[in-house]
């Protein structure tokens, strides 16, 4: 398999990207990680989707190995649309498949409200599409924690002490649940904390998966899922922080979709059980394409 990486510049700085290639004649996937300041990290397995077809990976601006410019008036869903187009038009990518992630989803169902040609299909993995819904998900989710863990969280975020030892221990036991249920943890992901920027995701989502006081507070695009009318794949996990019941409720809404629910994992699917999300994501492209 051939490797081809680099930088493209885009709205504010340049973007790393990294295309794998089998050079099989099959349309292109672009993976959208999550995050926001996250990075492609944590779903570099998804390589070997690039036995099937190109697959492209990049870290957004902000995060991973592309530039970390210090404007905050940069951290908004509008400039990452536009960075996606930037990155299409750099990598002649006349025709794709979108594969968003989490914030991923977010970006991706943004982008397609744009009307952008030649996109053939979407998957939205353990989508948040609904931001107001995501907070009443992880308000239900958060009362399935200990009290005392659920006592920790209400305090600091009363007193604004969320960046303290005491909320991201808190919040470790809520990942353990609704993130990555993996036991012990990949030692691989931990590594990947030094590509992440607390800043972008505070600015735009907030403190932690459960407390969304960022700009993205009042996304929403549910009502505008019915002109999303390419075939369209949701998934997520059993135990999923973004929950079975809300991304049946997206698929429901959107004309040409498909669902699967991954019944041994959490919102990290691609990590809990990585060989059956391969072969799903796969199927489905596969199944488009024909």
């Amino acid at each position: 398999m051939s490797l081809e990486e680099g930088f493209i510049d885009v709205t504010g700085g340049k973007v790393w990207y990294q295309v794998h290639n089998s050079h099989v004649e099959n349309i292109p996937v672009i993976i959208l990680h999550g995050g926001p300041g996250s990075s492609h990290y944590s779903l570099q397995g998804l390589r070997i989707l690039g036995e099937e077809r190109p697959v492209i990976f990049y870290d957004q601006l902000g995060c991973g190995k592309s530039d970390r410019p210090k404007n905050p008036e940069l951290w908004n869903l509008d400039r990452f649309v536009e960075e996606l187009s930037q990155i299409r038009k750099a990598l002649h990518l006349d025709k794709l498949h979108i594969l968003g992630h989490s914030w991923g989803t977010t970006l991706a169902a943004a982008y397609l409200l744009t009307k952008p040609k030649g996109v053939e299909s979407v998957i939205f993995s353990s989508p948040c599409l609904s931001a107001p819904l995501w907070a009443e998900d992880q308000e239900r989710n958060r009362k399935l924690l200990p009290k005392d863990v659920q006592e920790t969280l209400m305090v600091c975020e009363k007193n604004g002490t969320t960046d303290s030892e005491e909320y991201s221990s808190a919040t470790k036991e809520f990942n353990k649940r609704f993130v990555c249920r993996l036991d012990p943890m990949p030692v691989f992901l931990k590594e990947g904390a030094k590509f992440k920027n607390p800043e972008v995701y505070k600015i735009m989502w907030g403190p932690s998966e459960f407390h969304v006081t960022g700009n993205l507070r009042n996304f929403d695009c549910t009502s505008e899922l019915k002109n999303i009318d390419i075939p369209a794949l949701y998934t997520c996990g059993r135990f999923d922080e973004a929950t079975p019941e809300s991304t049946a409720y997206f698929k429901s809404l959107t004309p040409n979709a498909k669902f699967h629910v991954f019944e041994k994992s959490a919102h990290m699917p691609y990590l809990e059980e990585m060989e059956e999300y391969v072969h799903v994501v796969n199927e489905f492209l596969h199944n488009v394409e024909e």
